[in-house]
C-alpha cells in the first residue's frame, strides 16, 4: 500500500466528513418523515376511520352482551 501525504489524508478526510453530512441529513429527514404521525393518519384517513368504527362496534356488541347477563 503506497503513503498518502498528509495533504492527501485531510482531503480524504473532508470529503468523508461532507458525506457523513448529507448522510446524517438524509437520515434526519427520513426519521422526521417516519416518526410523523398527524401524516400517516391523514394520508391514511379512510382506514383509520373504519378502524375506529370496527372497534366502536365491537366495544357496543361487548357492551350490550354484559348487560343481558
Amino acid at each position: 500500500m503506497a503513503q498518502r501525504s498528509p495533504a492527501e489524508i485531510r482531503s480524504s478526510i473532508e470529503a468523508n466528513r461532507m458525506e457523513l453530512a448529507v448522510s446524517i441529513d438524509r437520515l434526519r429527514g427520513e426519521v422526521t418523515r417516519l416518526t410523523d404521525w398527524r401524516g400517516h393518519l391523514e394520508r391514511h384517513r379512510g382506514e383509520v376511520t373504519l378502524g375506529v368504527a370496527l372497534v366502536g362496534v365491537a366495544l357496543g356488541v361487548r357492551m350490550l352482551r354484559r348487560r343481558r347477563r
